[in-house]
């Protein structure tokens, strides 16, 4: 009995003491009610009135006093040692409050604003306690007058932020006032302005000398300069600066930050009396051709970049009829050769069912050579260092993508990117044009050869009659057309890579020694070369990755690879079949038997079928990168 007594007795003091006894606001109001009401705080008196009216009309209008002020037990309260009202931790309470179970997450709707504020607050730079009288949820807010910011009463009403931020701010403050910006402000009939939370935001404030924040000021300058930032983005300043080139100008490098003025301005950095002294600030070399760079230039605008735009629909309408014409060609062959499988019939039960099964070519234990050792060796250097060009190249183009901004710190940053893309353009380029020479000084040397014959990889009227004849062979009106040495689309192949080489090198070449250039050629050059570099890399991974894979590996009869490219030969029976014509020619004149080869040794077989797999699952993964920034941002 005596046990249980004491037991309850002090269940019934820990009440008191664990927690904080509720108080009515009229208790508490009768002292902080009274105006003047202050209590000494070192050498000065501390405020501690709180208007009842004002203080029920904000947000925080239906909570008592002790919800936030929790170690206030009884009153009159004790004058000091109270804590620090943590605003924060309230919030994570809703944030707990508001989190759905695991299996729900994914169906949730978005958090409430209270709660993603908090956490931008937290890894903001006002959040990081280390800093002495760093600003707090209250410092900003007020203690008791936290009104939306969509009201004029608010402290952190936009249009009040410049008078609230320039209380600790005080040289960024007096700069602002003086700027278009805070100029405008003043004079309310020339339109809207922006203000310190437009452009560095109200909770992610941070460290201006670190990525983040360039991030977030920027993107907050494209809420009013939409169509600047498009294009700022779509230029090698916005691309690499987003992936943290410390030299790629952002929006405050060019035009000021705090101190704005207008283009017009003669004291604007881009104003035209000062774009050279501007552009110098990053290229030492630079001169009035070379300030005639766009830096906003984008392929939408044909008053004011008639040439880009001019090349972007070029080249758009390029990319559309290639891949038009080239995908229903893959579907269409993918069609006729399925239909053409031959079929075989089981039984179920007691139903029969046709089921066509993939058509096996007999081994004739014999192989022919289709390419020599060195060219095989030139086409890995070429699919390694274009696949390596991919890469690089459009994490530069799409900055914004997730995968973007994980890989090029993962790569070593920006730099280390850029010179692993020139190096595999130094490769590629020495790969399709040292090719080229080759071909050209072994044909200039052969009194026999044939320009237009059938080793020539010319094209010439049987290809077109072939593809006619391929077409009819689609929808089934006359049988495949007997190929030689070279089919259509193999010549297609071959030139487009010429085709592209030349677009991409020079463009590439002219945005490498852009300083040089500069010196010569009017700086909008380089806007051009960057958008035909840009869509020519995207035109050839859209035809290289599916329309040469599905011609080379993936249609029926070759899926799921073919490692003539990697072993130099096909079975006899194989090239009976692919090459009906070159066959009969080179048996016809005797030639067969010096291109016979033994078959491949089942270890170099292996590797060639690692090697192959390898490269086709490398370009199907840069494939589906490529896919989801096209979906994300599109092309220029």
């Amino acid at each position: 009995m005596n046990r249980s007594l004491f037991l309850f007795c002090s269940l019934f003091l820990l009440s008191f003491s664990a927690f904080p006894k509720d108080f009515s606001l009229a208790d508490c109001q009768e002292c902080h009610g009274q105006k003047g009401f202050a209590t000494p705080d070192g050498q000065a008196n501390k405020a501690l009135f709180v208007a009842t009216q004002a203080f029920q009309e904000s947000v925080h209008g239906k909570l008592v006093c002790t919800d936030c002020h929790q170690d206030v037990e009884k009153l009159p309260h004790r004058k000091t040692g109270f804590q620090k009202v943590d605003c924060v931790g309230c919030h994570e309470h809703l944030e707990a409050r508001w989190a759905p179970g695991k299996r729900a997450r994914w169906l949730a709707p978005e958090p409430p604003k209270v709660v993603t504020f908090s956490r931008d607050y937290v890894l903001s730079a006002h959040g990081d306690d280390s800093v002495p009288n760093n600003a707090s949820c209250a410092t900003c807010h007020t203690a008791h007058y936290v009104y939306p910011s969509s009201d004029p009463r608010a402290s952190t009403y936009r249009l009040n932020s410049p008078q609230l931020c320039g209380a600790c701010h005080t040289k960024a403050f007096a700069e602002y006032r003086q700027s278009m910006h805070g100029q405008a402000l003043k004079r309310p009939w020339l339109g809207d302005s922006a203000t310190c939370s437009d452009c560095h935001s109200a909770h992610r404030v941070s460290d201006l000398s670190k990525l983040p924040a360039h991030r977030v000021v920027t993107e907050n300058c494209g809420e009013c300069h939409e169509e600047a930032l498009e294009g700022y983005m779509n230029t090698p300043h916005g691309q690499l600066a987003w992936h943290g080139n410390e030299r790629a100008p952002k929006c405050v490098d060019c035009h000021g930050g705090h101190d704005i003025t207008h283009v017009n301005d003669p004291d604007s950095p881009v104003n035209p009396t000062n774009k050279v002294k501007t552009c110098k600030q990053c290229h030492e070399k630079a001169n009035a051709q070379f300030a005639k760079y766009q830096p906003h230039a984008t392929t939408t605008d044909f008053e004011r970049y008639p040439l880009m735009w001019l090349v972007a629909k070029g080249m758009g309408g390029l990319i559309i009829f290639v891949i038009l014409f080239f995908y229903l060609h893959s579907v269409l062959w993918f069609w006729r050769e399925k239909k053409e499988r031959p079929v075989i019939y089981e039984r179920v039960e007691s139903r029969v069912y046709p089921v066509r099964v993939k058509r096996k070519r007999p081994k004739s234990g014999v192989h022919y050579r289709r390419f020599h050792w060195a060219w095989r060796i030139n086409h890995w250097l070429l699919a390694l260092s274009l696949m390596t060009l991919v890469f690089s190249g459009m994490v530069v183009m799409y900055p914004n993508t997730s995968w973007a901004q994980t890989l090029v710190p993962l790569l070593g940053g920006p730099t280390v990117l850029n010179w692993i893309h020139r190096g595999a353009g130094v490769i590629f380029l020495s790969t399709v044009f040292g090719h080229a020479i080759v071909v050209l000084v072994r044909v200039l040397r052969d009194p026999d050869f044939r320009w237009f014959g059938p080793d020539s990889l010319l094209p010439r009227r049987k290809d077109w009659e072939d593809m006619k004849g391929q077409f009819r062979w689609y929808f089934g009106k006359g049988p495949q057309p007997r190929f030689d040495r070279w089919t259509y689309w193999e010549k297609f192949d071959y030139w487009a890579v010429y085709w592209g080489a030349l677009v991409i090198g020079v463009s590439g070449l002219l945005l490498w020694f852009a300083e040089e250039v500069g010196q010569v050629l009017p700086g909008w050059v380089f806007n051009i070369a960057t958008v035909a570099h840009g869509l020519e890399a995207f035109l050839a991974v859209m035809t290289l990755f599916v329309v040469h894979f599905f011609n080379n590996h993936f249609r029926p009869s070759k899926f799921p690879l073919d490692t003539v490219m990697f072993t130099g030969s096909w079975d006899l029976e194989e090239f009976k079949e692919e090459r009906p014509e070159e066959y009969a020619r080179r048996k016809a004149s005797g030639e067969l038997e010096r291109y016979l080869v033994k078959p491949p040794s089942k270890s170099w077989n292996l590797v060639a079928h690692i090697l192959g797999f390898s490269l086709l699952g490398i370009g199907l993964i840069l494939l589906i990168l490529v896919l989801n920034g096209f979906f994300q941002s599109g092309l220029f």
